[in-house]
């Protein structure tokens, strides 16, 4: 059985005001002496329902404890503890925390031995055991089996019962040579249950070079959403797709947009003040062009191929990407989701464009946007996340520099035209 990917059109245009304002942030330096900073994950750690910024550093896993609402903007108060240093031989590269047993504490697994030029034996996973006191150095257990290249990894929720699994994306297949040969296999493993281990399944093998993926709603051919789960990858020949259906895994078929070339590196999702969703994508991989895709539709409203719209071309090895609702409030577009895009220039090239950038939409069909560039010369971004990290309702940035060597929250001080909650977008 086959899917058809589609985005949810479910909602109709509303009447849109004004234009949305423009996103002011103070910038935070949480450390700025990290190595490299490969991916950051955001979680509560301890339990004191405050959300944590985790970090893959080079040699090190650690986490940044919020220290609460009243002190979150005092990068001091914030305190550095170590997980796990030295696991393997070569660098660490991905990290995913969730609270997947409902103690308000999260678990976290983390990737290593990162060697994009072996994938015959290169890339670990391990699951991260706690102690009594979670700010001392965590217990590492290594899964036995893993594809080579371990790349990007994520819990995800599985069904309507409380369950997760994790979801690991190597770079390249087993063997592949510069994306050629046998597809990457990404699997879902499962948390030991009684005294079996940690299993796992294959979620797809359809493309021979992934970098990234997120979750996307999916409709059945009916209109009827299919599941709450699924995943949207993105690799070396676009999209790819998988949906949680009945207790099994259902793939759908691979796009390539029009207007695409060589790959996407960077994928995430959104949704527009009407509801309508974009899909929104660094391409190629480590590429200089930030796209979004939207649905199009003929005459009698039927669903027709992606539409993409080039918002830029001028990155300098675009590397992160996340899509959230920083500007809040009705009845104008910042009820619609921005994109923040990171990128982090040519690695040891002087003078080099680095930043960060929100890209707000201006109209509910993706036509027309605007750019905001946050802090371009002080964070070379290899990733970022969104977050309320000082509880005041509003999404915050947080981004890890590789060349700047430092982490960043970007502490989000725009104006609220009418405050309400938001959700913090932390499975995006």
């Amino acid at each position: 059985m086959n899917a058809r990917l589609v985005l949810l059109l479910a909602f109709p245009a509303l009447a849109l005001a004004a234009e949305p304002p423009v996103p002011q942030f103070r910038a935070v330096t949480l450390d700025d002496k990290i190595q490299i900073g490969y991916g950051l994950a955001i979680a509560d750690v301890d339990g004191d329902k405050a959300p944590d910024v985790l970090l893959a550093d080079k040699k090190q896993f650690v986490w940044y404890r919020n220290p609460g609402k009243d002190k979150a903007g005092d990068p001091a108060a914030w305190t550095k503890h170590i997980l796990a240093e030295n696991l393997t031989v070569k660098d660490n590269v991905c990290i995913a925390a969730q609270d997947i047993d409902g103690d308000g504490k999260a678990e976290i697994a983390v990737g290593a031995e990162w060697n994009p030029g072996d994938t015959e034996k290169s890339g670990a996973v391990f699951h991260l055991q706690p102690p009594a006191d979670r700010t001392q150095p965590w217990t590492p257990i290594k899964f036995p089996n893993v594809e080579p290249t371990t790349h990007r990894m994520r819990w995800i929720k599985l069904g309507d019962e409380r369950k997760w699994g994790l979801v690991v994306v190597p770079l390249h297949g087993r063997g592949n040579k510069n994306g050629e040969g046998a597809p990457v296999n990404i699997l879902l493993y499962h948390p030991p249950a009684g005294d079996a281990g940690w299993t796992s399944e294959l979620l797809n093998a359809s493309l021979h070079m992934t970098h990234n993926f997120t979750r996307l709603p999916l409709l059945a051919a009916s209109g009827r959403p299919l599941t709450d789960n699924a995943l949207l990858f993105a690799g070396r020949e676009g999209f790819a797709a998988v949906a949680l259906n009945g207790g099994a895994w259902v793939p759908a078929t691979p796009q390539v947009p029009t207007g695409m070339a060589g790959g996407i590196g960077e994928i995430r999702v959104g949704t527009f003040v009407n509801g309508r969703q974009f899909i929104a994508t660094v391409e190629p991989m480590h590429g200089n062009s930030l796209a979004v895709y939207v649905p199009g539709k003929d005459g009698k409203g039927s669903i027709t191929p992606l539409v993409r719209h080039l918002l830029t071309d001028q990155l300098v090895e675009g590397h992160a990407l996340a899509c959230g609702n920083l500007l809040g409030g009705l009845p104008n577009l910042s009820a619609s989701e921005q994109i923040v895009v990171g990128w982090r220039g040519k690695i040891g090239v002087a003078g080099s464009s680095t930043g960060l950038a929100v890209w707000s939409p201006l109209d509910a069909r993706g036509e027309k946007w605007r750019e905001t560039v946050i802090d371009p010369d002080g964070m070379a971004c290899e990733d970022l996340m969104l977050a309320d990290l000082d509880g005041d309702g509003r999404l915050d940035i947080v981004a890890a520099g590789r060349a700047t060597k430092n982490v960043k929250i970007y502490f989000n001080q725009t104006p609220l035209s009418s405050p309400r909650t938001i959700n913090s977008g932390l499975e995006r």
